[in-house]
């Protein structure tokens, strides 16, 4: 039985409304994985998991369209227009946003300009940072004996409107957790304004800065002195703020801002299509990859010198062929290929690998390595191979 995981391919003529949920992309969904790997236009925001758009093909268009609180890289119109057009011209569209797109993300007036156009839409929900972020603090947002349920709220109102829809009166009455988007710049007044409103002031708060990520920061409070702590902290948007008692709760449950490299950034300079592994054994210390390749593998100028000394290796000419890195295995396996050969080519002969990694690449293509150094440097091989005689 084929099991549907991640759903068809994106389609041309088609906007997809993608959630890549709140910042660690190994909250990413199936079904926007799918999309982002078959998309041929993608429009992406701030908040979206930069990490994956390594899944769009290289052929796929990328258009950057973040906002920051004071501007705009496209206005929401813009942003609409360019959507439609780029689906009505025949591509398959990925708006791929943080969070999740029908909650506070503007997502719902996209949709309105699909329809407008006469133009088709699938909406994929994402995991929202409400949510999520609380959760990597140590933070439920429901607690059977705490909290019976939670709000949604924009701490950012349109400024346009012509009056305020955000009731502090009702909310400061919940009887729940109330979780606030965008609400940095605005935290002293809404803690004013909820004490005003008949909130106790010693109501637990917190504040979780880039939940999810290796550079999550929380700051705990309480009504009265919550907006002393932050700004003192200097901590701005993007963060979640979680009101209520279950914020008490963070002090036994808190676990991901614990672990040994959190929010340390650490430079993988590894070939591109090396870097996946080192950078998520990083992630699971806690730690902040950042990838910048500072080499490239190329086919060498030279191929003869390789398919000749092949040539000699198979007539016998040489003791032992000695491979010293991943990428030397690849090559040479490739060129054996080429010349018509399998692994049979060095049944006269030895093999020496300069460590574990190297060992393990020739045992995946059925070579087994006869000499591995203890320690995986060229000089240590070197010695091992003058001491084997």
């Amino acid at each position: 039985m084929t099991i549907p995981f991640g759903g068809p391919p994106a389609q041309p003529g088609t906007v997809y409304l993608v959630g890549g949920g709140p910042g660690d992309p190994g909250l990413l969904g199936l079904r926007a994985a799918r999309l982002l790997a078959s998309a041929t236009f993608v429009v992406y925001d701030r908040l979206s998991p930069p990490e994956a758009l390594a899944l769009c093909p290289g052929e796929a268009e990328q258009v950057y369209v973040g906002k920051l609180p004071d501007r705009h890289a496209l206005a929401q119109d813009e942003i609409n227009e360019l959507l439609v057009a780029r689906a009505k011209a025949g591509d398959a569209v990925v708006r791929f946003k943080g969070g999740d797109p029908f909650v506070l993300g503007r997502g719902s007036e996209e949709a309105a300009a699909c329809v407008a156009a006469g133009v088709a839409f699938e909406v994929v929900p994402g995991v929202t940072a409400g949510v999520a972020a609380p959760a990597y603090a140590g933070i439920p947002v429901t607690h059977r004996a705490v909290a019976p349920a939670f709000a949604v709220v924009t701490g950012h109102e349109d400024p346009t409107k012509p009056e305020a829809q955000v009731d502090y009166a009702a909310l400061a009455r919940f009887p729940g957790t109330l979780l606030l988007y965008m609400g940095v710049g605005r935290l002293r007044a809404i803690a004013s304004a909820l004490i005003s409103a008949g909130r106790d002031a010693a109501t637990p708060v917190a504040l979780v800065r880039w939940g999810t990520t290796p550079r999550q920061e929380t700051i705990s409070g309480t009504l009265s002195d919550i907006a002393d702590s932050v700004e003192s902290a200097g901590l701005t948007n993007p963060a979640i703020i979680v009101v209520g008692d279950v914020v008490a709760l963070r002090d036994e449950l808190a676990w991901f801002e614990g672990r040994p490299l959190h929010g340390v950034s650490v430079l993988v300079p590894r070939t591109r299509h090396q870097a996946g592994e080192l950078s998520e054994r990083l992630r699971a210390l806690g730690a902040e990859p950042v990838e910048a390749p500072t080499i490239a593998i190329e086919p060498s100028r030279t191929p003869q010198e390789l398919r000749s000394a092949l040539t000699e290796v198979r007539d016998g000419a040489y003791d032992w062929v000695a491979l010293t890195s991943v990428n030397g295995v690849a090559a040479v396996v490739e060129e054996v290929a080429n010349l018509g050969h399998d692994a049979r080519l060095f049944a006269r002969t030895r093999l020496a690998a300069v460590g574990p990694g190297t060992a393990e690449a020739l045992a995946a293509v059925g070579l087994r390595a006869d000499l591995v150094p203890r320690a995986a440097t060229t000089r240590e091989l070197a010695a091992s191979l003058v001491a084997s005689g």
